[in-house]
């Protein structure tokens, strides 16, 4: 196994630093608002899902297809609730590095 990084440690730090250079408050309010909507889209999706699931029973009475309607139920309101979860978490993440990237700017000048 080759113990040598690819990249020097002063490279990776030029390159987070060019990275940082490149964000813009524009940038980071703009997709901030994008990312927003998509947590509010999924969001909305998740809703429906609940209303759709708690207005259908499971009309068998074998209980292993009790069993996997449930998991499956579950699994789908888990990955749509994790969508919005991630999608929303980003959004504000986005906004306060646009908040921080703004305060530096008028720091500089």
């Amino acid at each position: 196994m080759n113990n040598t990084p690819d990249k020097p440690a002063s490279q990776d730090d030029s390159q987070t630093d060019e990275a940082l250079a490149n964000a813009t408050p524009f940038r980071c309010f703009t997709a901030a608002i994008l990312s927003g909507g998509i947590a509010f889209l999924c969001y909305l999706m998740f809703n429906s899902v609940v209303h759709t699931y708690a207005a259908k029973a499971v009309t068998s009475s074998n209980p292993i297809v009790i069993n996997l309607t449930a998991a499956v139920r579950t699994m789908v309101m888990g990955v749509v609730a994790l969508g919005t979860g991630v999608f929303g978490v980003v959004a504000i993440g986005l906004f306060l590095l646009g908040i921080q990237v703004t305060i530096q700017s008028l720091k500089k000048a």
